[in-house]
């Protein structure tokens, strides 16, 4: 299928930053923001639900968990259909999923069924599109990734700012039932978005002679790699000590980083707030979370920071969990109003970094595997996070010692991140440039090729990239010297040979007629 040339593609061609992968952005744009909006959206129907069917809030709370749920804890199953058939087929038939469970749950008559469709169907669906959308971004960007990576992010924001609005309207119009039905058709969207991620194709007859080097370690090297694509699901990332110490700290994380969303609401109307005026602390996050993701990852792909965005990624944790701390001592109005601007800063940051600093760590060629697996960690503590900070609010009555349990879990994931990363993961040296193309795509067929080698950010290896400039510019010329000798020789053989005659022979032949019938030769019949 034309997703696997993609998902085992050369190591040697390097991502166009730029083309076709503006549209792979805005396919994951639009992905990003139906995945981390729709769970919430979908909440403003709850209340139509609850006189439907005559349940709790709780139980109608259980499809936005589930949704998250199959968001996060079907990685793996996503990576291994990644790495088997490619990530377009994958997100077109996950869009078909989203959409089909949508549909069945307008028919629904009992929670269970809505459990089962927009829980169970849609979720999975998202996860299928998600999870694709993010491995292709990684491999169309390079050098402008972490803005990519940023712009990318920023759909949840925009898409949570229209889709909640949307519901409202659906339901006053034509009820939950022609909601969800609407709903469904909207999210045939993501199929379009998968038709988008178009794989990279190296072009078929490359010239890549000057780039190998005839030896023993190379041709292993493509062994080991031949070996390790045709894995389903590669467990050798958690070797990796990189990888193990962001899982860990990405999973204590998410433990506290979607809680005070979940409650700000709340809290303002415990505080004696109208509705409406509580509902707008949602909106202002959301509104600077949308311009605080872009800008980070713009900043996260500067020259000095992008070498140590880990540390960045770490400061955006503490930055957020600090904010958390602080909020919990909120006394009125205003004081919330500047919590939710903080917070919105930092959770944009969050945001806009954590998939970055992954694809950072593991590359490209582990990438569908890793986050895979993280997703699976991250699954377990969404679904014990905000049930966990609910049970603390029962017990104790107050909103303080729920962001003060979130603020101390962020801040620690953030402490665990940095330490570990100074003390016990060593920088790793970047590739040598001359192995790799600049490949822009155009179609499936058509592939331009550029030759200019890879920007290296390290100034420290420079001076090795200009010496293997040099060695390939020398094997090159020694080349096009031979084509040139060889083509002068078949040259040679087409002309015609000409005839040499000797002085001294056409002289004795003048002198002698005799041989000649009496007739005295001119030197021109001679020659």
């Amino acid at each position: 299928m034309g997703g696997v040339a993609l998902d085992v593609g050369d190591s040697r061609v390097k991502a166009p930053d730029g083309g076709w992968g503006w549209a792979v952005l805005a396919g994951c744009f639009v992905i990003t923001g139906f995945s981390y909006a729709f769970p919430k959206a979908i909440s403003v129907f709850f209340k139509e639900l609850i006189r439907e069917f005559g349940v709790g809030y709780s139980d109608t709370a259980w499809i936005s968990s589930i949704l998250l749920a199959m968001l996060y804890g079907t990685g793996p199953l996503c990576s291994v259909l990644v790495n088997r058939l490619g990530c377009r087929p994958v997100m077109m038939v996950g869009g078909l999923f989203a959409s089909l469970g949508m549909i069945l749950a307008s028919f629904a008559t009992s929670i269970i069924h809505i459990y089962l469709t927009a829980g169970v169907i849609t979720g999975l669906g998202l996860a299928l599109n998600f999870q694709p959308s993010l491995i292709m971004l990684n491999r169309y960007f390079s050098e402008k990734r972490p803005l990519a990576n940023g712009l990318s992010a920023a759909g949840s924001p925009v898409a949570l700012c229209c889709l909640s609005p949307l519901g409202q309207v659906l339901q006053y119009q034509y009820g939950w039932r022609g909601g969800f039905l609407i709903l469904g058709g909207i999210l045939l969207n993501c199929c379009v978005c998968g038709a988008l991620m178009k794989p990279l194709v190296a072009p078929k007859n490359l010239k890549a002679k000057s780039f190998e080097e005839d030896n023993d370690k190379e041709e292993e090297v493509k062994e080991e790699k031949k070996k390790s694509k045709a894995k389903l699901l590669d467990f050798s990332v958690f070797k990796d000590g990189g990888f193990v110490i962001y899982t860990v700290a990405a999973s204590i994380m998410v433990l506290g980083l979607f809680v005070p969303p979940v409650f700000v609401v709340s809290y303002a109307k415990e505080l004696g707030n109208e509705d409406t005026k509580s509902a707008l602390l949602l909106t202002i996050l959301g509104f600077i979370d949308i311009f605080a993701r872009p800008t980070c990852g713009i900043i996260a792909g500067l020259k000095w920071v992008r070498p140590r965005c880990v540390y960045l990624f770490s400061f955006a944790m503490l930055f957020n969990g600090v904010t958390d701390l602080i909020g919990s001592q909120a006394k009125d109005y205003a004081s919330l109003v500047v919590f939710c601007v903080f917070f919105g800063v930092s959770y944009g940051m969050v945001g806009a970094l954590q998939f970055e600093v992954l694809m950072a760590i593991v590359g490209t060629e582990k990438f569908s595997s890793a986050i895979g697996l993280v997703l699976l960690m991250e699954a377990i503590a969404v679904l014990v996070g905000p049930p966990g900070a609910g049970r603390l609010l029962d017990a104790t009555k107050k909103y303080m010692y729920v962001f003060l349990l979130a603020g101390s879990e962020v801040v620690l994931s953030a402490v665990v991140l940095a330490t570990c990363n100074f003390f016990f993961i060593k920088r790793k040296p970047q590739e040598p440039s001359h192995k790799l193309e600049c490949i822009t795509v155009t179609d499936d067929t058509k592939t331009e090729v550029c030759s200019r080698p890879l920007e290296v950010n390290d100034e420290e290896e420079k001076g090795e990239r200009e010496e293997q400039e040099k060695e390939t510019k020398r094997e090159v010329s020694k080349e096009l010297k031979e084509e040139e000798e060889k083509d002068k020789e078949k040259v040679d053989e087409v002309r015609p040979k000409s005839v040499t005659v000797d002085s001294q022979e056409v002289e004795k032949f003048l002198k002698e007629p005799q041989l000649n019938g009496g007739m005295t030769p001119s030197p021109e019949t001679c020659l």
